[in-house]
C-alpha cells in the first residue's frame, strides 16, 4: 500500500492510508495489548515498542515512533503491504459479508509475536476480553522489561519464555489470576524455553501442519490454534470458531444448530483462502450487533 508519512514536531502524520481504522483493528478480538485513551486515540505495545495513534479526520497522528521504526516494524505489524480493498471486494460477493465488512471496514489483521500470541490465547479459553487483557498486562508488568511511560501509565514488554517457565504453577495462577490455565502457561513456556517446541518453524508450515503441531501443546485446541495461526503466522485459511462465530454462522448460513465439525469446516468451504479475514469481519459484526444472542 502506498501512503504518505511525515514528521511534524514530536509526531508522525500519516495520510492516504486506506482500509485502516484503529477501533476496528484493536477491538475485534485479535490482540490484548492496547488501551483506549478516548474515542479516536489508542495506545498499543508490541515487541517492546509503544505507539499512540489518533484518528484525525482523514489522517492519523502517531506518537512514539520515528519514520524509520514505522517502516521497519509498524508497517508490517499493521499488515500494510496487503490490499484489503481487494479482499473486501472478493468477500463482498456474499451479501452477509458485505454487511459485516461495511460495519468493520477498517479492520486489518495484525502480525503479532508468536510466543505472546500463544500464551495470550491460552489465557483466552473460556474467558472474557477484559480479564484476558488484565492477565497479559499483569504478566508483562511483573516479568517484562520497562519500555516507556505514557499518560501516567507504564508499559512493559511481554517476557521471554524462560521467565514464565521459571515460576511455579501456584505463582502464575495467583499472581496473574489465570485460574486453571496456569499449568498450561507454565508447561508451554517451559517447552519453548528448553527447545522442546520450536514455535518459529510454524512459519514454514501450511495451515493444516501448523495446526497439528500447535494442538500438541497443553491448552491449545482447534479454536485457540486457529487464532494463533491467523494472528501470528499469517495463515489466512484459519477460521477460529468461538461463541460469536458459532452464532453468526448458525444464524445466517446454517439456519439451524450446527455441529462442531460443520462449523470448523465451514470457513474453508465458504470463503477459501480468505476464511480468516471473513472470520474477523463476521466476529466483530456479530459481537457488536449481538447477532444470535
Amino acid at each position: 500500500m502506498s501512503y504518505k508519512i511525515e514528521n511534524r514536531e514530536d509526531s508522525l502524520i500519516i495520510s492516504e492510508l486506506k482500509d485502516f481504522k484503529p477501533s476496528h483493528i484493536f477491538e475485534c478480538g485479535q490482540c490484548f495489548r492496547w488501551k483506549k485513551e478516548d474515542d479516536n486515540s489508542y495506545t498499543t505495545i508490541a515487541s517492546g515498542r509503544v505507539i499512540n495513534i489518533i484518528e484525525d479526520k482523514d489522517n492519523f497522528i502517531v506518537r512514539g515512533s520515528s519514520i524509520e521504526e514505522w517502516k521497519e516494524f509498524w508497517h508490517h505489524y499493521f499488515d500494510l503491504d496487503r490490499d484489503y480493498s481487494q479482499i473486501k471486494e472478493e468477500l463482498s460477493v456474499d451479501p452477509i459479508l458485505q454487511e459485516a465488512i461495511s460495519f468493520g471496514y477498517g479492520m486489518r489483521l495484525l502480525n503479532q509475536d508468536p510466543y505472546e500470541t500463544i500464551i495470550s490465547f491460552i489465557i483466552s479459553a473460556n474467558n472474557q476480553i477484559p480479564r484476558i487483557k488484565s492477565a497479559v498486562e499483569l504478566i508483562s508488568n511483573d516479568l517484562g522489561d520497562f519500555v516507556v511511560s505514557f499518560k501516567g501509565k507504564d508499559y512493559y514488554s511481554f517476557p521471554e519464555p524462560k521467565e514464565l517457565a521459571s515460576k511455579s504453577e501456584a505463582y502464575i495462577r495467583e499472581k496473574y489470576r489465570v485460574g486453571f490455565r496456569a499449568d498450561r502457561i507454565r508447561e508451554v513456556s517451559r517447552r519453548i524455553a528448553q527447545g522442546e517446541f520450536d514455535h518459529r518453524c510454524i512459519y514454514d508450515f501450511d495451515h493444516k501442519k501448523g495446526k497439528e503441531l500447535l494442538t500438541t501443546l497443553p491448552g491449545v485446541g482447534p479454536k485457540v490454534s486457529d487464532c494463533i495461526l491467523l494472528f501470528a503466522y499469517d495463515k489466512s485459511e484459519a477460521f477460529p470458531v468461538d461463541v460469536w462465530v458459532k452464532r453468526v454462522m448458525e444464524y445466517f448460513y446454517f439456519k439451524r444448530n450446527a455441529t462442531k465439525k460443520e462449523l470448523e469446516e465451514s470457513g474453508e468451504k465458504l470463503f477459501g483462502s480468505l476464511a480468516g479475514f471473513a472470520q474477523q469481519y463476521l466476529f466483530y459484526y456479530a459481537r457488536e450487533m449481538g447477532i444470535g444472542k
